[in-house]
């Protein structure tokens, strides 16, 4: 478990610091039920077809990409989790121009604009070693995920918290693997380590959620009526 500002981050499986199994043959018989999963991601984006197609097409280019195995059995999990789609694709915005476009349409079906990048509001970012622009790259993902948030923040954390003070640690994780695959684009294929890049994400993940809080109430367990 991670604890960050009050938001506790747990981990799954065998812990949030190591990678997520490899896409072994038994590995994709057991996740090839994600794409059952997509069915749910079209009841979910039903109200814009057009959307639909993107999204399912964003998140199978990442499902049937044997170079990318840790995203195949991360965004399965979140789909397993029922986790709205469009959160997951703003998540893989930082590498992917489709899901960044996706959250891009999503803002404006919304009425909503990305806030311009503002590098000091964010002050993790400034330990990542990047250069400026690629600063501000991060910023406006940090940003495309409050903006989901902003308009599905309750969908998001009913799916995401395990309990009052707990988030799933598959988003950690996710968010960990998209920012060593952003590192790697800015550095020749070069990256600091998972175990490198993991606090920072966390304090990233941190400054997402922290402002939604809020919004998340638990589910009352039902009480047994005395007859």
């Amino acid at each position: 478990m991670s604890e960050l500002g009050g938001l506790d981050i747990g981990a799954p499986g065998e812990g949030a610091s190591s990678a997520p199994e490899q896409l072994s043959e038994e590995a994709k018989a057991k996740f090839a039920a994600a794409a059952a999963g997509l069915k749910a991601i079209q009841r979910e984006e039903k109200k814009s077809k057009k959307r639909d197609d993107k999204v399912v097409q964003t998140i199978m280019k990442f499902l049937s990409d044997d170079s990318h195995a840790k995203f195949f059995v991360l965004i399965s999990r979140l789909v397993a989790r029922d986790c709205p789609s469009i959160f997951i694709l703003s998540i893989l915005s930082l590498i992917d121009q489709d899901s960044a476009a996706v959250v891009e349409d999503f803002a404006q079906e919304h009425s909503l604009a990305l806030p311009k990048a503002n590098e000091g509001q964010f002050p993790v970012l400034s330990s990542t070693s990047l250069d400026a622009p690629s600063q501000a790259e991060l910023v406006l993902w940090v940003t495309r995920m409050q903006l989901v948030l902003s308009v599905q923040a309750k969908e998001v954390l009913r799916r995401l918290m395990l309990d009052e003070g707990s988030l799933d640690g598959t988003v950690l994780q996710l968010s960990t693997f998209t920012f060593q695959e952003f590192f790697k684009s800015k550095h020749e294929g070069k990256s600091p380590a998972f175990e490198q890049l993991y606090p920072v994400a966390g304090a990233i993940l941190q400054s997402v959620f922290e402002p939604f809080m809020d919004q998340y109430y638990p589910p009352v367990a039902p009480q047994n009526s005395e007859d």
